[in-house]
């Protein structure tokens, strides 16, 4: 967070690694991202294997993981480090988290040892991208229903389905797929140069452009029986892997609503409106007041449950506490300074309206709102009313 933002002193909780790592992927933001996401958010196409590899060089894949040429960072400093590149773009922190957090987090925890020396250290090197495939057109926030399958063929699996919005599909190298099984739902590692799968990419989006979005067809595609994650049985394997994902989300979300409140403080600053500075206004003023006391609380709420991730006592409803009211608070921020550039904040000149339009699907993947409400609901009631 910048120093004028800092209202609580949030750099006072930080180690002096934490505070470099965030450093890191503050240059990398300022000076590979942002020169170029104007125009790769117009014409919705990045680079991504060069992206990937410059991260993976930089050791922002996988960088809270251990071993398998993995920096073996703490949770804090992951948070940190998503927080300054969805400062950026809530795409290309979707790329690292997508990367890190589900594909080789799921190998990393659930994988074989093969498996994991196989992909792990190509995939934190950015040499090889992943992507993770839970999701389905019709079965979204209830995965339990999917209907991708997978049957026993000899000492093969063959399998068939689909699976929708999944970043990264087109240019992963290898899927992590979960799947109906005799056995129930159990996940593959699926090279995704295997004959029968492809992986169409989902085109007019109207957010996260600057990110590579896919749908994952199985037809018929053999597997080895070597192929499935050995130590994932049922939906607390994916469910696992959605929480780390989440983790990185309330820091993320917090990057972006800094980001749309620094151009706004900037931009208020200069425009000058009967003669003052639009920033000499009581107006702006109380909404901008507000709106850095919804950055720090949510900045020391991340930190907080990223001290909790530390000790190992992390609990999901603490993970949709953080992932809710972030999200929420981050998107309400990007409107209110779209409200204080007027006509300009609609312009692609300004970040402003890229983080909003970012930040509606960031509201409603890895767990919609409702979802988040309802593990907390149940969390206060010991009452389940997701059915």
């Amino acid at each position: 967070m910048g120093a004028s933002l800092d209202l609580v002193d949030v750099d006072s909780l930080l180690t002096s690694e934490e505070v470099d790592v965030r450093a890191a992927a503050r240059r990398f933001a300022d000076e590979r991202l942002r020169p170029n996401l104007p125009e790769w958010f117009e014409s919705a196409s990045i680079p991504a294997r060069e992206l990937a590899k410059e991260l993976g060089a930089l050791g922002f894949l996988g960088m809270h993981l251990t071993g398998y040429g993995c920096a073996g960072l703490g949770p804090v400093a992951y948070g940190l480090a998503c927080l300054e590149i969805e400062a950026a773009d809530s795409g290309m922190r979707s790329l690292v988290s997508v990367q890190g957090s589900l594909a080789m987090y799921a190998i990393w925890k659930y994988g074989s040892d093969d498996q994991k020396t196989e992909w792990l250290p190509r995939m934190s090197a950015g040499e090889a991208i992943g992507c993770f495939g839970l999701t389905e057109p019709d079965f979204g926030s209830n995965p339990a229903g999917m209907r991708t399958n997978a049957r026993r063929d000899g000492d093969d699996w063959i399998l068939n389905g689909s699976k929708m919005w999944i970043t990264n599909g087109s240019v992963a190298d290898v899927a992590v797929v979960w799947a109906r099984t005799d056995d129930g739902v159990r996940g593959f590692v699926v090279p995704t140069s295997t004959p029968g799968f492809s992986a169409p990419e989902i085109k007019q989006k109207m957010s996260l452009r600057a990110s590579v979005t896919s749908e994952l067809i199985f037809d018929d595609v053999r597997l080895p029986a070597s192929a499935m994650l050995p130590e994932a049985r049922g939906l607390s394997g994916p469910l696992g892997c959605l929480n780390e994902a989440r983790f990185g989300i309330i820091f993320g979300a917090m990057g972006a609503a800094r980001d749309c409140l620094e151009t706004a403080i900037a931009y208020a600053g200069e425009r000058i409106v009967f003669d003052k500075p639009l920033t000499a206004y009581q107006l702006t003023q109380a909404k901008l007041a507000d709106m850095a006391v919804e950055l720090n609380k949510g900045i020391l709420l991340a930190v907080h449950l990223g001290r909790l991730k530390e000790k190992g006592t992390l609990r999901p409803e603490q993970v949709s506490v953080g992932k809710l009211n972030n999200v929420r608070e981050a998107i309400a921020i990007a409107r209110e300074c779209r409200t204080i550039l007027a006509a300009n904040g609609i312009s692609g000149e300004y970040p402003i309206m890229r983080h909003a339009n970012n930040l509606e699907s960031v509201l409603t993947y890895e767990g919609t709102s409702e979802v988040h409400q309802l593990v907390i609901g149940q969390a206060l009631t010991g009452e389940s009313a997701f059915r």
